[in-house]
């Protein structure tokens, strides 16, 4: 998105913009606001300066109030001056000075079907300016911040005369006859109008456009004053005047919104797109390892047979080469798990399946006290041991019966 002040020219418009490439101002001179409306985009950000001839400039002394009142008693002094009434114009203000509980106000207003043709060109390709002001005011801004001071420029093929105060703009008027007219008559008779609307004619600075080379003997003969000359503002300063529509802005606003959502539906589907790439690799990825692991699996198919019959013929063997499984060594942990003489073995069995131990005790708690000793001990770990109800005897006694398998 560019940066571009629309600005009146001699003989036409002057687009000033920032080229993001080197970020120096230029201007480009244009025939007609449509040539320079089609070098501009919906997105870029345009203020558009207004000409004198389209605008009524007035300089206001009025009591000094603040806020949403003086903003009404400025509403109400341009409504007596304007040929229709205020809902027809868009209309702004800037002060100039307070003192001695009064102000003075720069108030500019524009009639809103003027201000549409001039911006047809602009509104015709949705191109809506971020803001409208006066380009007088613009240039008063730019050159004369403080002081009071008289400006001579080209607009349109007229010759436009302005007065700031303070770097606001007090007073403007288009001189009849362009360049060709007698300065030396307009000039005076400039002067004594400010001077009736309470404007010191005692010009700090006098500043004439460079187009107007040629006039500046004449202008310093006449007001009997140095004149400087100016070029066009790269950039102009900002105003304090917005003469920007209310449906204007609420269009523009629609618009950013609409090119931010645009902008976000674009984020979000390469994002989307991103997130979808990602998955068809990673996808492809896993299909990749899998072809690689099954090749590996049968590659190596003929040893993992091997490895398990290995396996198979270690845990058949098991019983025969591992202490644990010794009979003898197994008897032994049995005879230390005895809790008492009470407790007699009577039977043992062993197979490479199980081992059972059969016996008798004279209580049954002496029974379930010798299995859970046998369960605890920890060389008869590689055991799950099982005793089911002890039987009991005429005598008392209890016949018990326990097995083990291997885990």
């Amino acid at each position: 998105m560019g940066k571009f002040f629309l600005v009146p020219g001699a003989e036409g418009w002057n687009l000033i913009s920032r080229p993001a490439e080197n970020g120096n101002w230029r201007v480009r001179a244009f025939p007609s606001l449509d040539a320079a409306a089609e070098t501009l985009s919906t997105d870029d950000d345009v203020v558009l300066a207004l000409p004198i001839s389209a605008v009524l400039a007035q300089r206001m002394r009025l009591p000094s109030v603040e806020g949403s009142e003086l903003r009404e008693m400025v509403r109400i002094q341009l409504e007596k001056a304007l040929p229709f009434s205020t809902e027809e114009v868009t209309s702004d203000f800037e002060v100039i000075e307070q003192a001695n509980g009064e102000c003075v106000i720069s108030a500019v207003a524009v009639q809103n079907q003027r201000l549409t043709e001039i911006a047809a060109p602009l509104l015709n390709r949705r191109v809506i300016p971020r803001a409208v002001t006066v380009y007088a005011a613009q240039r008063v801004a730019t050159h004369a911040g403080k002081g009071c001071a008289l400006f001579i420029y080209p607009e349109f093929g007229a010759l436009v005369s302005a007065i700031s105060e303070n770097g606001k703009l007090s007073f403007a008027r288009t001189i009849d006859g362009g360049v060709a007219a007698p300065l030396e008559l307009e000039l005076p008779q400039l002067t004594m109008t400010a001077e009736l609307q309470g404007i010191t004619a005692s010009f700090q600075n006098v500043l004439v456009d460079e187009k107007c080379f040629g006039l500046r003997d004449r202008v310093e003969r006449a007001l009997a004053a140095p004149a400087e000359m100016m070029a066009v503002e790269t950039p102009p300063a900002s105003t304090g005047l917005n003469l920007l529509p209310q449906a204007w802005r609420e269009a523009r606003l629609r618009q950013v919104r609409r090119e931010q959502w645009k902008k976000r539906l674009v984020i979000g589907g390469i994002a989307y797109g991103a997130i979808v790439a990602l998955a068809l690799i990673q996808l492809g990825y896993l299909k990749f390892r899998v072809r690689q692991l099954d090749r590996q699996i049968e590659r190596d198919a003929p040893r993992t047979v091997f490895v398990r019959a290995a396996a198979n013929n270690w845990k058949a063997l098991a019983p025969a080469i591992d202490p644990h499984f010794y009979p003898i060594e197994i008897l032994l942990h049995l005879f230390d798990s005895l809790p008492s003489q009470d407790v007699r073995i009577t039977a043992y069995n062993q197979s490479a399946r199980q081992i059972s131990v059969e016996g008798e005790a004279n209580k049954a708690a002496l029974a379930y006290q010798f299995a859970d000793k046998v369960k605890k001990h920890p060389d008869l770990q590689s055991f799950t041991f099982d005793m089911q109800s002890p039987r009991i005897l005429p005598n008392d006694h209890a016949q018990f019966r326990l097995e083990g398998r291997p885990r």
